[in-house]
Protein backbone atom coordinates (compact mmCIF):
# COMPACT_ATOMS: atom_id res chain seq x y z
CA UNK A 1 0.00 0.00 0.00
CA UNK A 2 3.01 2.18 0.84
CA UNK A 3 4.14 1.26 -2.60
CA UNK A 4 1.30 2.19 -4.30
CA UNK A 5 0.95 5.49 -2.74
CA UNK A 6 4.76 6.88 -3.33
CA UNK A 7 4.57 5.71 -7.42
CA UNK A 8 0.80 7.84 -7.37
CA UNK A 9 2.90 10.64 -5.47
CA UNK A 10 5.37 10.23 -8.24
CA UNK A 11 2.75 10.06 -11.12
CA UNK A 12 1.49 13.45 -9.58
CA UNK A 13 4.80 14.77 -9.58
CA UNK A 14 5.56 14.24 -12.84
CA UNK A 15 2.08 15.38 -13.93
CA UNK A 16 2.84 18.50 -12.21
CA UNK A 17 6.58 18.97 -13.91
CA UNK A 18 4.94 18.22 -17.26
CA UNK A 19 2.65 21.51 -17.02
CA UNK A 20 4.74 23.72 -15.33
CA UNK A 21 7.30 23.11 -18.52
CA UNK A 22 3.83 23.94 -21.16
CA UNK A 23 3.02 27.09 -19.06
CA UNK A 24 6.72 27.48 -18.42
CA UNK A 25 7.49 31.69 -20.01
CA UNK A 26 11.14 30.44 -20.38
CA UNK A 27 10.08 27.32 -22.49
CA UNK A 28 12.63 26.56 -25.42
CA UNK A 29 10.94 26.51 -28.79
CA UNK A 30 13.55 26.72 -31.56
CA UNK A 31 12.94 29.65 -33.63
CA UNK A 32 12.26 29.90 -37.12
CA UNK A 33 15.43 31.21 -38.71
CA UNK A 34 14.83 30.74 -42.00
CA UNK A 35 13.92 33.80 -44.69
CA UNK A 36 10.42 34.16 -44.87
CA UNK A 37 8.91 33.14 -47.83
CA UNK A 38 5.33 34.49 -49.44
CA UNK A 39 2.63 32.36 -50.31
CA UNK A 40 3.00 32.98 -53.92
CA UNK A 41 6.69 31.15 -53.49
CA UNK A 42 4.95 28.66 -51.75
CA UNK A 43 2.28 27.40 -54.31
CA UNK A 44 5.05 27.54 -56.47
CA UNK A 45 6.93 25.49 -54.98
CA UNK A 46 3.80 23.16 -54.03
CA UNK A 47 2.85 22.59 -58.01
CA UNK A 48 6.80 21.67 -58.58
CA UNK A 49 6.77 18.81 -55.95
CA UNK A 50 6.20 15.21 -57.71
CA UNK A 51 5.52 12.95 -54.75
CA UNK A 52 3.14 13.21 -51.68
CA UNK A 53 5.69 12.21 -49.04
CA UNK A 54 7.60 14.93 -50.43
CA UNK A 55 4.95 17.57 -50.11
CA UNK A 56 3.81 16.46 -46.67
CA UNK A 57 7.77 16.84 -45.64
CA UNK A 58 7.56 20.28 -47.08
CA UNK A 59 4.30 21.22 -45.58
CA UNK A 60 5.79 20.89 -41.98
CA UNK A 61 8.42 22.70 -42.71
CA UNK A 62 5.81 26.21 -42.79
CA UNK A 63 3.17 27.48 -41.07
CA UNK A 64 -0.09 26.87 -40.98
CA UNK A 65 -1.59 30.41 -41.44
CA UNK A 66 1.13 30.65 -44.52
CA UNK A 67 0.18 27.51 -46.31
CA UNK A 68 -3.80 28.69 -45.87
CA UNK A 69 -2.58 32.01 -47.49
CA UNK A 70 -0.93 29.81 -50.43
CA UNK A 71 -4.69 28.07 -51.03
CA UNK A 72 -5.68 31.37 -52.55
CA UNK A 73 -3.20 31.21 -55.36
CA UNK A 74 -4.93 28.11 -56.19
CA UNK A 75 -7.43 28.53 -59.44
CA UNK A 76 -8.13 24.57 -59.46
CA UNK A 77 -9.92 22.71 -56.76
CA UNK A 78 -7.16 19.69 -57.30
CA UNK A 79 -4.16 21.28 -56.44
CA UNK A 80 -6.04 22.12 -53.22
CA UNK A 81 -7.42 18.61 -52.56
CA UNK A 82 -3.59 17.17 -53.62
CA UNK A 83 -2.45 19.58 -50.52
CA UNK A 84 -4.91 18.64 -47.94
CA UNK A 85 -4.56 14.70 -49.12
CA UNK A 86 -0.86 14.96 -48.16
CA UNK A 87 -1.91 16.01 -44.51
CA UNK A 88 -3.05 14.49 -41.61
CA UNK A 89 -6.92 15.24 -40.01
CA UNK A 90 -5.08 16.92 -37.30
CA UNK A 91 -3.14 19.42 -39.88
CA UNK A 92 -6.22 19.88 -42.12
CA UNK A 93 -7.55 21.18 -39.29
CA UNK A 94 -5.12 23.73 -38.10
CA UNK A 95 -4.78 24.76 -41.76
CA UNK A 96 -8.18 25.07 -42.49
CA UNK A 97 -9.04 27.40 -39.23
CA UNK A 98 -5.93 29.16 -40.32
CA UNK A 99 -7.51 29.71 -43.96
CA UNK A 100 -9.75 32.77 -45.24
CA UNK A 101 -13.70 31.80 -45.10
CA UNK A 102 -13.94 31.86 -48.83
CA UNK A 103 -11.36 28.51 -48.75
CA UNK A 104 -12.84 27.43 -46.10
CA UNK A 105 -16.14 27.63 -47.75
CA UNK A 106 -14.59 25.84 -50.51
CA UNK A 107 -12.81 23.11 -49.25
CA UNK A 108 -16.52 21.96 -47.09
CA UNK A 109 -17.76 21.77 -50.52
CA UNK A 110 -15.19 19.68 -51.90
CA UNK A 111 -13.95 17.42 -49.50
CA UNK A 112 -16.77 14.17 -48.80
CA UNK A 113 -18.93 14.91 -46.14
CA UNK A 114 -17.29 11.90 -43.77
CA UNK A 115 -13.60 13.68 -44.36
CA UNK A 116 -15.41 16.86 -43.04
CA UNK A 117 -16.81 15.62 -39.82
CA UNK A 118 -13.14 14.20 -39.45
CA UNK A 119 -11.53 17.04 -39.67
CA UNK A 120 -14.29 19.06 -37.41
CA UNK A 121 -13.22 16.35 -34.79
CA UNK A 122 -10.42 17.93 -33.97
CA UNK A 123 -11.42 21.68 -34.13
CA UNK A 124 -13.04 23.50 -31.44
CA UNK A 125 -16.23 24.22 -31.63
CA UNK A 126 -16.68 27.79 -32.63
CA UNK A 127 -14.04 27.06 -35.22
CA UNK A 128 -16.77 24.71 -36.72
CA UNK A 129 -20.11 27.12 -36.10
CA UNK A 130 -17.90 29.42 -37.96
CA UNK A 131 -17.08 27.31 -40.89
CA UNK A 132 -21.05 26.14 -41.17
CA UNK A 133 -22.30 29.78 -40.83
CA UNK A 134 -20.24 30.36 -44.31
CA UNK A 135 -22.10 27.21 -46.32
CA UNK A 136 -25.01 27.21 -47.45
CA UNK A 137 -28.62 25.68 -45.55
CA UNK A 138 -28.83 22.66 -46.73
CA UNK A 139 -24.91 21.32 -46.50
CA UNK A 140 -24.89 22.80 -43.23
CA UNK A 141 -28.22 20.72 -42.12
CA UNK A 142 -26.47 17.47 -44.15
CA UNK A 143 -23.44 17.76 -42.36
CA UNK A 144 -25.06 18.13 -38.94
CA UNK A 145 -27.55 15.39 -39.68
CA UNK A 146 -24.50 12.88 -39.83
CA UNK A 147 -22.64 14.19 -36.60
CA UNK A 148 -22.47 12.60 -33.03
CA UNK A 149 -26.23 13.66 -31.95
CA UNK A 150 -24.14 15.05 -28.69
CA UNK A 151 -21.57 17.11 -30.77
CA UNK A 152 -24.30 18.20 -33.38
CA UNK A 153 -26.36 19.67 -30.46
CA UNK A 154 -23.92 21.81 -29.28
CA UNK A 155 -23.26 23.17 -32.38
CA UNK A 156 -26.79 23.83 -32.92
CA UNK A 157 -27.16 25.53 -29.59
CA UNK A 158 -24.01 27.91 -30.95
CA UNK A 159 -25.13 28.88 -34.03
CA UNK A 160 -28.54 29.79 -32.41
CA UNK A 161 -26.51 33.05 -31.18
CA UNK A 162 -26.14 35.81 -33.33
CA UNK A 163 -22.39 36.08 -34.80
CA UNK A 164 -21.98 39.10 -32.96
CA UNK A 165 -22.59 38.25 -29.05
CA UNK A 166 -20.89 36.46 -27.03
CA UNK A 167 -22.74 33.14 -27.75
CA UNK A 168 -21.81 33.66 -31.32
CA UNK A 169 -17.71 33.88 -30.63
CA UNK A 170 -17.83 31.41 -27.41
CA UNK A 171 -16.22 27.66 -27.29
CA UNK A 172 -17.78 24.85 -25.34
CA UNK A 173 -13.79 23.67 -24.54
CA UNK A 174 -12.82 24.62 -20.85
CA UNK A 175 -12.43 22.66 -17.49
CA UNK A 176 -14.78 23.23 -14.57
CA UNK A 177 -14.74 21.19 -11.21
CA UNK A 178 -16.62 21.47 -8.24
CA UNK A 179 -15.12 23.32 -5.52
CA UNK A 180 -14.69 20.26 -3.00
CA UNK A 181 -12.02 18.77 -5.39
CA UNK A 182 -8.63 18.14 -4.00
CA UNK A 183 -5.66 19.86 -6.03
CA UNK A 184 -4.49 15.74 -6.31
CA UNK A 185 -7.88 14.80 -8.41
CA UNK A 186 -8.05 17.71 -10.44
CA UNK A 187 -4.42 16.92 -11.80
CA UNK A 188 -5.12 13.26 -12.43
CA UNK A 189 -8.26 14.68 -14.31
CA UNK A 190 -6.35 17.31 -16.07
CA UNK A 191 -4.07 14.64 -17.29
CA UNK A 192 -6.99 13.15 -18.72
CA UNK A 193 -9.29 16.12 -20.07
CA UNK A 194 -6.28 18.62 -21.17
CA UNK A 195 -5.64 17.37 -24.19
CA UNK A 196 -8.49 17.77 -25.89
CA UNK A 197 -9.35 21.12 -24.30
CA UNK A 198 -9.01 24.60 -26.53
CA UNK A 199 -7.95 26.57 -23.19
CA UNK A 200 -6.55 25.07 -19.58
CA UNK A 201 -4.63 27.42 -17.91
CA UNK A 202 -7.69 28.74 -15.86
CA UNK A 203 -10.10 26.15 -14.49
CA UNK A 204 -13.64 27.36 -13.34
CA UNK A 205 -14.84 26.70 -10.29
CA UNK A 206 -18.57 25.28 -9.29
CA UNK A 207 -20.52 24.89 -6.02
CA UNK A 208 -22.25 21.74 -5.26
CA UNK A 209 -25.53 23.24 -8.31
CA UNK A 210 -23.14 23.77 -10.75
CA UNK A 211 -23.28 27.11 -11.16
CA UNK A 212 -19.69 29.46 -11.37
CA UNK A 213 -18.70 30.54 -8.22
CA UNK A 214 -15.13 31.56 -9.60
CA UNK A 215 -11.65 30.95 -10.98
CA UNK A 216 -8.58 29.13 -10.33
CA UNK A 217 -5.08 29.57 -12.05
CA UNK A 218 -3.46 26.34 -13.12
CA UNK A 219 -0.23 27.71 -11.56
CA UNK A 220 -1.50 27.86 -8.26
CA UNK A 221 -3.37 24.43 -8.56
CA UNK A 222 0.47 23.10 -9.38
CA UNK A 223 1.97 24.87 -6.26
CA UNK A 224 -0.25 23.76 -3.73
CA UNK A 225 -0.17 20.99 -1.88
CA UNK A 226 -1.89 17.71 -2.85
CA UNK A 227 -4.97 17.81 0.07
CA UNK A 228 -5.64 21.59 -0.77
CA UNK A 229 -9.66 22.15 -1.59
CA UNK A 230 -10.06 23.62 -5.08
CA UNK A 231 -12.20 25.97 -2.93
CA UNK A 232 -8.84 27.87 -1.21
CA UNK A 233 -7.10 29.25 -4.41
CA UNK A 234 -10.44 29.92 -6.42
CA UNK A 235 -10.91 33.93 -7.24
CA UNK A 236 -14.43 34.76 -6.48
CA UNK A 237 -14.26 38.23 -8.01
CA UNK A 238 -14.39 37.45 -11.80
CA UNK A 239 -15.58 39.20 -14.79
CA UNK A 240 -18.45 37.23 -16.86
CA UNK A 241 -20.52 37.92 -19.68
CA UNK A 242 -24.13 36.59 -20.88
CA UNK A 243 -24.16 35.00 -23.75
CA UNK A 244 -26.46 37.52 -25.96
CA UNK A 245 -23.82 40.67 -24.62
CA UNK A 246 -22.80 42.35 -27.91
CA UNK A 247 -18.93 40.97 -29.06
CA UNK A 248 -17.90 44.62 -28.76
CA UNK A 249 -18.74 44.85 -24.70
CA UNK A 250 -16.51 41.34 -24.85
CA UNK A 251 -13.64 43.56 -26.16
CA UNK A 252 -13.85 46.28 -23.99
CA UNK A 253 -14.04 43.88 -21.12
CA UNK A 254 -11.00 42.07 -21.65
CA UNK A 255 -9.35 45.26 -22.97
CA UNK A 256 -10.02 46.79 -19.59
CA UNK A 257 -9.15 44.30 -17.40
CA UNK A 258 -6.13 42.14 -18.89
CA UNK A 259 -8.42 39.20 -19.57
CA UNK A 260 -7.13 35.93 -21.14
CA UNK A 261 -10.19 34.20 -21.18
CA UNK A 262 -14.13 35.50 -20.31
CA UNK A 263 -16.12 32.86 -19.04
CA UNK A 264 -20.13 32.70 -20.20
CA UNK A 265 -22.57 32.13 -18.08
CA UNK A 266 -26.69 32.28 -17.82
CA UNK A 267 -28.71 34.47 -15.75
CA UNK A 268 -28.36 31.56 -13.04
CA UNK A 269 -24.78 31.73 -13.51
CA UNK A 270 -24.36 28.34 -15.37
CA UNK A 271 -21.57 28.21 -17.35
CA UNK A 272 -22.16 28.26 -20.65
CA UNK A 273 -19.04 28.39 -22.60
CA UNK A 274 -15.38 30.42 -22.59
CA UNK A 275 -14.56 33.23 -24.79
CA UNK A 276 -10.41 33.10 -25.10
CA UNK A 277 -7.81 36.04 -25.87
CA UNK A 278 -7.73 34.77 -29.79
CA UNK A 279 -11.23 34.98 -30.70
CA UNK A 280 -11.42 38.78 -29.13
CA UNK A 281 -8.09 39.91 -31.26
CA UNK A 282 -10.47 39.07 -33.90
CA UNK A 283 -13.04 41.01 -32.80
CA UNK A 284 -11.23 43.74 -32.33
CA UNK A 285 -9.53 43.91 -35.38
CA UNK A 286 -13.44 42.94 -36.81
CA UNK A 287 -14.97 45.90 -35.19
CA UNK A 288 -12.20 48.40 -36.08
CA UNK A 289 -12.59 47.61 -39.95
CA UNK A 290 -15.78 47.51 -39.49
CA UNK A 291 -16.03 51.13 -38.02
CA UNK A 292 -13.51 52.60 -40.26
CA UNK A 293 -15.38 51.04 -43.24
CA UNK A 294 -18.68 52.95 -42.22
CA UNK A 295 -16.79 56.03 -41.91
CA UNK A 296 -15.97 56.11 -45.62
CA UNK A 297 -19.49 55.19 -46.52
CA UNK A 298 -18.77 51.42 -47.98
CA UNK A 299 -19.77 48.51 -46.91
CA UNK A 300 -18.48 46.99 -43.45
CA UNK A 301 -17.11 43.87 -44.98
CA UNK A 302 -16.22 45.05 -48.44
CA UNK A 303 -12.57 44.62 -49.04
CA UNK A 304 -10.32 45.09 -52.56
CA UNK A 305 -11.25 41.98 -53.85
CA UNK A 306 -14.77 42.44 -53.40
CA UNK A 307 -17.12 42.29 -56.59
CA UNK A 308 -17.39 45.13 -58.72
CA UNK A 309 -21.48 44.33 -58.64
CA UNK A 310 -21.21 44.29 -54.84
CA UNK A 311 -18.87 47.45 -54.69
CA UNK A 312 -21.30 49.41 -56.31
CA UNK A 313 -23.99 48.21 -54.47
CA UNK A 314 -22.45 49.41 -51.16
CA UNK A 315 -20.93 52.40 -51.76
CA UNK A 316 -23.83 53.95 -54.33
CA UNK A 317 -26.53 54.49 -51.58
CA UNK A 318 -24.05 57.02 -49.56
CA UNK A 319 -22.42 58.31 -52.79
CA UNK A 320 -26.28 59.65 -53.38
CA UNK A 321 -26.61 60.70 -49.81
CA UNK A 322 -23.35 62.77 -49.99
CA UNK A 323 -24.75 64.30 -53.64
CA UNK A 324 -28.06 65.74 -51.62
CA UNK A 325 -26.01 67.28 -48.88
CA UNK A 326 -23.91 68.61 -51.76
CA UNK A 327 -26.93 70.03 -53.43
CA UNK A 328 -28.04 71.54 -50.06
CA UNK A 329 -24.65 73.41 -49.86
CA UNK A 330 -24.75 74.21 -53.49
CA UNK A 331 -28.06 76.10 -52.83
CA UNK A 332 -26.02 77.97 -49.80
CA UNK A 333 -23.94 79.58 -51.87
CA UNK A 334 -26.79 80.26 -54.15
CA UNK A 335 -28.47 82.59 -51.93
CA UNK A 336 -25.25 84.77 -52.42
CA UNK A 337 -25.39 84.56 -55.72
CA UNK A 338 -25.21 88.28 -56.49
CA UNK A 339 -22.59 88.92 -53.65
CA UNK A 340 -20.03 86.63 -55.16
CA UNK A 341 -20.81 87.95 -59.17
CA UNK A 342 -19.71 91.50 -57.51
CA UNK A 343 -16.59 90.04 -55.90
CA UNK A 344 -14.75 87.13 -57.65
CA UNK A 345 -12.46 86.63 -54.88
CA UNK A 346 -15.19 84.98 -52.96
CA UNK A 347 -15.44 82.65 -54.83
CA UNK A 348 -11.67 81.56 -55.12
CA UNK A 349 -11.71 81.77 -50.99
CA UNK A 350 -14.90 80.48 -49.91
CA UNK A 351 -13.74 76.88 -50.23
CA UNK A 352 -10.73 77.40 -47.57
CA UNK A 353 -13.06 78.06 -45.20
CA UNK A 354 -15.48 74.67 -45.54
CA UNK A 355 -12.05 72.98 -46.39
CA UNK A 356 -10.76 73.57 -42.85
CA UNK A 357 -13.90 73.73 -41.00
CA UNK A 358 -14.66 69.72 -41.88
CA UNK A 359 -10.81 69.14 -41.10
CA UNK A 360 -11.59 70.60 -37.55
CA UNK A 361 -14.92 68.64 -37.44
CA UNK A 362 -13.39 65.04 -38.35
CA UNK A 363 -10.87 65.25 -35.44
CA UNK A 364 -13.74 66.07 -33.15
CA UNK A 365 -15.57 63.36 -34.70
CA UNK A 366 -12.52 60.73 -34.62
CA UNK A 367 -11.74 61.34 -31.03
CA UNK A 368 -15.35 61.02 -29.96
CA UNK A 369 -15.85 57.69 -31.66
CA UNK A 370 -12.96 55.98 -30.59
CA UNK A 371 -13.99 57.53 -26.58
CA UNK A 372 -17.66 55.62 -27.56
CA UNK A 373 -15.76 52.44 -29.42
CA UNK A 374 -13.53 52.12 -25.73
CA UNK A 375 -16.05 52.52 -23.33
CA UNK A 376 -14.40 56.10 -22.20
CA UNK A 377 -17.65 58.40 -22.68
CA UNK A 378 -20.21 57.66 -19.54
CA UNK A 379 -22.54 60.75 -20.88
CA UNK A 380 -22.31 62.37 -17.41
CA UNK A 381 -19.83 65.38 -18.96
CA UNK A 382 -21.30 66.70 -21.82
CA UNK A 383 -21.52 70.68 -20.69
CA UNK A 384 -18.07 70.14 -19.78
CA UNK A 385 -16.76 68.81 -22.76
CA UNK A 386 -18.75 70.74 -25.26
CA UNK A 387 -17.67 74.10 -23.56
CA UNK A 388 -14.25 73.03 -23.91
CA UNK A 389 -14.79 71.90 -27.81
CA UNK A 390 -16.11 75.54 -28.23
CA UNK A 391 -12.69 77.02 -26.75
CA UNK A 392 -10.91 74.72 -28.89
CA UNK A 393 -12.62 75.63 -32.03
CA UNK A 394 -12.43 79.42 -31.23
CA UNK A 395 -8.70 78.69 -30.47
CA UNK A 396 -7.92 76.70 -34.01
CA UNK A 397 -10.03 78.56 -35.68
CA UNK A 398 -8.23 81.59 -34.25
CA UNK A 399 -4.88 80.74 -35.24
CA UNK A 400 -5.57 79.15 -38.68
CA UNK A 401 -7.61 82.36 -39.61
CA UNK A 402 -4.80 84.85 -38.77
CA UNK A 403 -2.15 83.10 -40.99
CA UNK A 404 -5.27 82.59 -43.47
CA UNK A 405 -6.09 86.33 -43.43
CA UNK A 406 -2.66 87.51 -43.68
CA UNK A 407 -2.08 86.14 -47.07
CA UNK A 408 -5.57 86.60 -48.87
CA UNK A 409 -4.77 90.06 -47.57
CA UNK A 410 -1.51 90.07 -49.33
CA UNK A 411 -2.66 88.42 -52.37
CA UNK A 412 -5.34 90.24 -53.07
CA UNK A 413 -4.80 93.52 -51.54
CA UNK A 414 -7.73 94.07 -49.41
CA UNK A 415 -7.77 93.93 -45.67
CA UNK A 416 -11.03 93.43 -45.19
CA UNK A 417 -11.26 90.15 -47.20
CA UNK A 418 -8.86 88.63 -44.81
CA UNK A 419 -10.99 90.17 -41.91
CA UNK A 420 -14.02 87.95 -43.44
CA UNK A 421 -11.97 85.06 -43.67
CA UNK A 422 -10.79 85.18 -40.58
CA UNK A 423 -14.19 85.72 -38.46
CA UNK A 424 -15.78 82.86 -40.71
CA UNK A 425 -12.58 80.74 -40.03
CA UNK A 426 -13.39 80.72 -36.33
CA UNK A 427 -17.19 80.53 -36.55
CA UNK A 428 -16.75 77.54 -38.59
CA UNK A 429 -14.34 75.91 -36.13
CA UNK A 430 -16.09 76.29 -33.56
CA UNK A 431 -19.12 74.77 -35.27
CA UNK A 432 -16.98 72.20 -36.79
CA UNK A 433 -15.51 70.92 -33.18
CA UNK A 434 -18.73 71.39 -31.69
CA UNK A 435 -21.36 69.33 -34.12
CA UNK A 436 -18.01 66.85 -34.38
CA UNK A 437 -18.63 65.93 -30.74
CA UNK A 438 -22.52 65.78 -30.91
CA UNK A 439 -23.46 64.35 -33.76
CA UNK A 440 -21.84 60.63 -32.35
CA UNK A 441 -23.01 61.45 -29.24
CA UNK A 442 -26.62 62.03 -30.37
CA UNK A 443 -26.84 59.01 -32.76
CA UNK A 444 -25.87 56.82 -29.85
CA UNK A 445 -28.43 57.87 -27.77
CA UNK A 446 -30.91 57.10 -30.67
CA UNK A 447 -28.87 53.68 -30.65
CA UNK A 448 -27.82 54.05 -34.30
CA UNK A 449 -23.82 53.16 -35.18
CA UNK A 450 -22.18 56.34 -34.34
CA UNK A 451 -19.65 55.40 -37.33
CA UNK A 452 -22.29 54.74 -39.91
CA UNK A 453 -23.71 58.65 -40.41
CA UNK A 454 -21.83 61.01 -38.71
CA UNK A 455 -19.30 61.97 -41.24
CA UNK A 456 -22.07 62.72 -44.19
CA UNK A 457 -23.85 65.08 -41.34
CA UNK A 458 -19.99 66.12 -40.37
CA UNK A 459 -20.02 67.25 -43.86
CA UNK A 460 -23.31 68.98 -44.85
CA UNK A 461 -23.04 70.85 -40.98
CA UNK A 462 -19.31 72.21 -41.89
CA UNK A 463 -20.03 73.19 -45.85
CA UNK A 464 -23.33 74.96 -45.17
CA UNK A 465 -22.36 76.75 -42.51
CA UNK A 466 -18.78 77.27 -43.29
CA UNK A 467 -20.63 78.85 -46.82
CA UNK A 468 -23.06 80.68 -45.37
CA UNK A 469 -20.61 82.62 -42.83
CA UNK A 470 -18.19 83.51 -45.09
CA UNK A 471 -20.78 84.50 -47.67
CA UNK A 472 -23.10 86.37 -44.99
CA UNK A 473 -20.25 88.06 -43.29
CA UNK A 474 -19.04 88.96 -46.78
CA UNK A 475 -22.06 90.78 -47.48
CA UNK A 476 -21.91 92.78 -45.18
CA UNK A 477 -18.34 94.11 -46.03
CA UNK A 478 -19.59 94.01 -49.79
CA UNK A 479 -18.84 97.70 -50.15
CA UNK A 480 -15.42 97.33 -48.92
CA UNK A 481 -14.43 94.44 -50.93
Amino acid sequence: MENMDKLSEKKVEELKQEIKARLSDNYDEKENEEEKVSCEEIADEIRNIGTEEELHEYLEEHHDVDIAESFEEFEDDEDILRILNALDYEEKANVIEEADEKIQKKIVEILPEDEVIEIFSHMSPDDIVDILGYINFQKRKSLLDSMKRSDANKLRELLGYETDSAGGIMTTQFIAFKKNLKMKDILEKIKIIGPKTEYIETIFVLDENGALIGEADLRDILCSSDDTLLSEITEENFKYVNPKDDQEEVALLVSKYSLKVVPVVSDKMALMGIITIDDVVDVIQEEHTEDMLKLAGTGDDEDIYTSLYESTKKRLPWLLINLLTAFLASFTVGLFQNTIDKVVALAVTMPIVSGMGGNAGTQALAVTIRSIALGEYDGNDNLEISIKYIVLGFINGLLIGIVCALIISLAFQNIYLGVVILLSMIGNCIIACLVGYLIPIGLQAMNIDPAMASAVILTTVTDVCGFFLFLGLATMFITKL
